[in-house]
């Protein structure tokens, strides 16, 4: 027998959860909450950290945490606090007694971790925050600094980001210090004229808004909520990775339909958990983050991370914004995971910290991961795919106004990146290989990069166990029916025309040394001297590219057989209310550029894992849907790019 079971601000919790007798807090009817129940919470503010006692036993017998239908209901991580005082000029103070906190002070926790970033004698920043009707302040060293800030227009630069800029430079001027003593913390803020006792003046209290305290408590949905205001940590992959909301190391959660925004660092989080390793880097200095990194892909095999065990999350349907880190974070527990529909945007564009860790979606080990039809835009990186990015599909999404859109770090492949709007000056960087590119559109610069370094794992496909590990030599990537626009380096990256061993360009040019086909390859290997590993070791390895257009200045692959290559055109994203719009401006020729459906069939195996393109059962990848959701028809051709009816001259199109 299953229940529904109904959380109101009116209900209390000695009730029995009725519709006539709800339950006051959403904790109360989690500790009741069996598999094949719902829990329905109806309209109102509850400040708490959802902590489920209970998963469900299968896709069908799952426990359901839901809005009421047409009514909104907000979860907070942040208490709100009432009795400030003013303390000269704007600035105001509040003494919160420390019991308000339990055991976890956030204004007593660093954002510290493996690669967060400190400039040498800075400051760390805190987990705690201060918020103004909604809006988020800044951390200030001390109590003198919170008189007359200044409003700050850009921060320290850093190789994650090809603009420092801040979004917001009035922001800046919100900002709060605290003193953590044994039995009270002391919070003063400048406001900014504002009165905090007659406005809504919040700080941050829980790690978590919706997260359970023990892994494996599967089969659980969270829908339609406002999930907001959690002093979620670091989250970088050699660590624990508790997020503002998340599973906690476990299968088959569904998190849809819900506005999640104000994480501290990261809001979704489908990553690793403690066991298998946290932040050793940091704490041992006796290996780097990279080898045990490595070591928390074994750890993690011991205690099961497997297809029956890990993955298989849905996420879809969220909005998510403003938060420190990531919008959705995960290592190892991404795995097998769908995640489609989403809109993020405002990912760690304060600036207040950084590190090696960001973007609006950062997986490592995204196995058979689906990143499909998502709107991300205004991040500092849009989505990061980091260490064993295999059966991983990109596929239908749009990228405008981040500093960089797509980054696929030390993967092996094979993944694939299709029918995608790229549309940030920097629209793709590889530290990769084992990639295929269909039908994309990039309107910014590329970047390719081997990393000689760094061995990381590939895996039999489909599967987690691990099948061998190497280094990054680059290439062994294929591009079909892919649009590259031109443009200018210096106005885009400055005099230096950008950064790393190899700079950012526009098109395929950076591969023009690189052998055009599998038998080129061996040929090259043929005529090196004899030897066993030392003959492959200055080789570089295949690129596959056809039916590709170059516009605007972009250059094709030298051995790219009869490449487009046409004269001026642009293309822009345009946002009007809630809808997207592509607007195109095509060179005359572009109409001749035609290209058929591909394939997994067409792609050429990946070489080091020895892998075919496919779908997660096994069958060759299906790829003829484009961006706007019309399929390309078997034995036609159609426009390269995103979108299957781009003509020449000047179009619009709606994506979102």
């Amino acid at each position: 027998m299953t229940f529904v079971l109904h959380v109101s601000t009116s209900g209390a919790d000695d009730a029995d959860g009725t519709a006539e007798r709800p339950f006051r807090t959403i904790n109360r009817a989690a500790a009741e909450a069996r598999p094949g129940d719902t829990v329905v919470v109806h309209a109102g503010e509850y400040r708490e950290w959802v902590t489920p006692r209970r998963g469900g036993l299968s896709d069908t017998r799952r426990i359901t945490y839901t809005a009421a239908d047409g009514e909104h209901v907000v979860i907070k991580g942040s208490e709100r606090i009432t009795g400030w005082e003013s303390d000269g000029g704007t600035v105001w103070r509040a003494v919160v007694p420390n019991t308000l906190f339990g055991d976890f002070n956030p204004f007593a926790e660093e954002v510290a971790g493996d690669w967060i970033v400190y400039a040498e004698g800075a400051p760390h920043k805190h987990l705690g925050d201060v918020y103004l009707n909604g809006r988020s302040f800044y951390e200030v060293a001390g109590r003198a600094e919170l008189d007359d800030p200044p409003l700050r227009t850009e921060v320290l630069d850093d190789w994650t980001t090809v603009d420092d800029t801040v979004r917001d430079p009035e922001q800046t001027r919100l900002v709060w210090y605290a003193e953590v003593g044994a039995a009270e913390t002391t919070i003063w803020a400048n406001f900014q004229g504002a009165d905090p006792n007659a406005e809504l003046a919040e700080i941050n209290v829980r790690r978590s808004v919706f997260y359970p305290l023990v892994p494996h408590l599967d089969y659980i949905t969270v829908r339609g909520f406002e999930l907001a205001q959690a002093a979620s940590p670091w989250t970088p992959p050699t660590a624990d990775q508790p997020g503002l909301i998340g599973p906690n190391w476990a299968k088959g959660w569904i998190i849809e339909d819900n506005v999640i925004h104000d994480a501290k660092c990261s809001a979704i989080s489908i990553g690793k958990e403690a066991s298998t390793g946290h932040n050793y880097a940091t704490e041992r200095g006796d290996k780097p983050g990279y080898q045990y990194q490595l070591e928390s892909v074994f750890s993690a095999r011991q205690i099961g991370w497997d297809r029956e065990h890990i993955g298989s999350h849905v996420i879809r349907r969220n909005t998510i914004y403003d938060c420190g880190q990531n919008g959705i974070v995960g290592h190892l527990g991404c795995v097998f995971s769908t995640i489609e529909d989403n809109h993020i945007y405002n990912i760690a564009i304060k600036r207040e910290f950084y590190g090696y860790e960001i973007g609006g979606i950062k997986l490592h080990a995204a196995i058979d991961v689906v990143i499909r039809h998502n709107r991300i835009h205004d991040c500092s990186l849009g989505t990061w795919l980091d260490w064993e990015t295999q059966g991983t599909r990109v596929t239908r999404n749009i990228f405008y106004r981040n500093n960089r859109d797509l980054f696929i770090e030390v993967s092996h492949g094979p993944y694939l990146v299709d029918h995608n709007v790229l549309a940030s000056r920097a629209s793709f960087e590889s530290f990769s290989q084992g990639g295929a590119f269909v039908g994309n559109l990039f309107a910014g610069t590329l970047r390719f990069e081997p990393v000689m370094d760094r061995a990381t794992p590939y895996h039999r496909p489909h599967s987690t166990q691990v099948a061998g590990y190497a280094v990054i030599r680059g290439g062994d990537d294929r591009y079909l029916g892919n649009i590259f626009l031109g443009g200018d380096l210096t106005a885009a990256y400055g005099p230096e025309g950008g950064h790393g061993e190899a700079a950012p360009g526009y098109g395929l040019a950076g591969f023009d040394a690189y052998p055009a086909s599998f038998e080129e390859y061996l040929a090259r290997i043929d005529a090196q001297p004899p030897g066993d590993h030392q003959r492959y070791l200055d080789v570089l390895q295949p690129v596959y590219a056809r039916d590709n257009v170059y516009a605007a200045g972009a250059r094709p692959f030298a051995a790219e057989p009869g490449p487009h290559v046409l004269g001026d055109a642009s293309v822009s994203v345009v946002e009007e209310n809630d809808t997207v719009y592509l607007e195109t401006n095509l060179p005359a020729g572009f109409d001749a550029a035609r290209v058929g459906p591909v394939g997994g069939r067409d792609l050429p195996r990946v070489r080091f894992a020895d892998a075919e393109f496919e779908e997660p059962d096994g069958t060759p990848a299906v790829i003829d849907l484009d961006l706007t959701g019309e399929r390309r028809t078997a034995g036609e051709t159609a426009a390269p790019g995103p979108v299957a009816a781009l003509r020449s001259g000047t179009s619009r199109v709606r994506i979102w």
